[in-house]
């Protein structure tokens, strides 16, 4: 007897099953966030969690990967703001961009090979 692959959802239409559009969509969101002083992650969290229950399992892995991106940006981005009178916000809030950046890099790669985020609860990368 041989593996199959588990047989689709059907609750969720067949055009989307794997569709990649949303997560990139989110992704993206974040990444503009870098420049749009943080607005447009909130978008991309909501986006993120309305799309997460629908979505197949390795689609999930990435938006369980986004949402923490989202709440650990935000937790690390207050922790900066914080310190800044003291100096070390200074270093601490451009270190998160770069963190969010390449969360969002690492993300896209996986997403665009079609696989699953192989640790989305880090809270590195």
């Amino acid at each position: 007897m041989t593996q199959t692959d588990p047989a689709p959802d059907p609750a969720v239409p067949p055009a989307l099953q794997d569709d990649k559009t949303m997560p990139v969509v989110v992704y993206a969101l974040y990444l503009a966030a870098l420049v749009s002083a943080g607005m447009t992650s909130v978008v991309g969290v909501i986006l993120a969690y309305v799309s997460k229950g629908a979505a197949p399992e390795w689609i999930q892995s990435h938006y369980v990967f986004q949402i923490r991106t989202f709440w650990l940006s935000l937790l690390f981005g207050l922790i900066g703001l914080v310190l800044t009178p003291v100096g070390i916000g200074f270093v601490i809030l451009p270190a998160v961009g770069i963190w969010v950046a390449v969360r969002c890099i690492l993300g896209l790669s996986w997403l665009l090979k079609t696989q699953a985020y192989p640790t989305p609860r880090n809270w590195m990368i």
